[in-house]
């Protein structure tokens, strides 16, 4: 895929009473001083107070709106066109599996890689990290964690956030790879994001220490994991 994605494994915004840097550096990867951003709550079907949320992190530093399939009103805009027109699409968490489904019924997917290749910055946290490869870990269909293996695949492989705050997050991730029912991918802890860059990894930034990430590959005795270089953010 061409364009720029930032896949964060958890917080940001959602669970910091302070400004995030993880924020901040997907601002500045629009090089514009007053970016344009729209927030995608879906896989919260829409909950308002994610929303006044995310509004009140953006208001003031950014042009933000909001895009509500679920049509609440008084809740931004309802046309998925207007994804278009962003500088970034920032996408909430929730479940990952109910965001496909209705993301799919109102075409989103195409004007989603449209709005990529044309120098939209695509973010998303939790479930909005999931979305973008070709599977992930999720919970939405509760408990125990199911691999989920139709993800929108702008970004190759697999991937699974929250790695080390839930206790069977690592465990079923690393027995999915093992296994080949996911493919190779990403752990990502909270407060830690992947920035790529046209499908390729470009680097791993964090806004708080002691939140890793790591590549996961298949091997002849079971998953690795490689613990990957993260800056940390001012």
């Amino acid at each position: 895929m061409i364009g720029t994605v930032l896949a964060l494994g958890g917080g940001g915004f959602s669970t910091l009473d302070a400004e995030s840097a993880i924020d901040n550096h997907l601002l500045s990867l629009t090089g514009k001083d007053d970016p344009a951003v729209c927030f995608v709550p879906t896989a919260s079907g829409d909950a308002d107070t994610y929303i006044e949320s995310f509004f009140a992190a953006f208001e003031g530093r950014a042009q933000p709106s909001v895009l509500s399939l679920f049509c609440h009103d008084p809740w931004g805009y309802r046309d998925p066109a207007v994804l278009l027109d962003q500088d970034v699409i920032y996408v909430g968490g929730g479940s990952t599996a109910n965001l496909l489904a209705v993301w799919r019924l109102h075409g989103l997917p195409a004007i989603l890689a449209t709005a990529a290749g044309n120098g939209t910055v695509l973010a998303g946290i939790s479930a909005g990290m999931n979305c973008w490869f070709e599977g992930s870990s999720t919970d939405s269909y509760g408990r125990p964690l199911t691999p989920l293996r139709d993800g929108l695949g702008f970004l190759p492989g697999s991937a699974c956030p929250n790695y080390l705050e839930e206790g069977d997050r690592r465990e079923k991730y690393l027995s999915w790879v093992a296994s080949g029912e996911l493919p190779d991918g990403y752990a990502v802890d909270q407060h830690t994001a992947l920035v790529f860059r046209d499908g390729r990894l470009l680097e791993v930034v964090s806004e708080d220490g002691g939140h890793p990430a790591y590549r996961v590959e298949r091997g002849p005795d079971g998953a690795v994991e490689t613990e990957l270089p993260v800056r940390l953010l001012a």
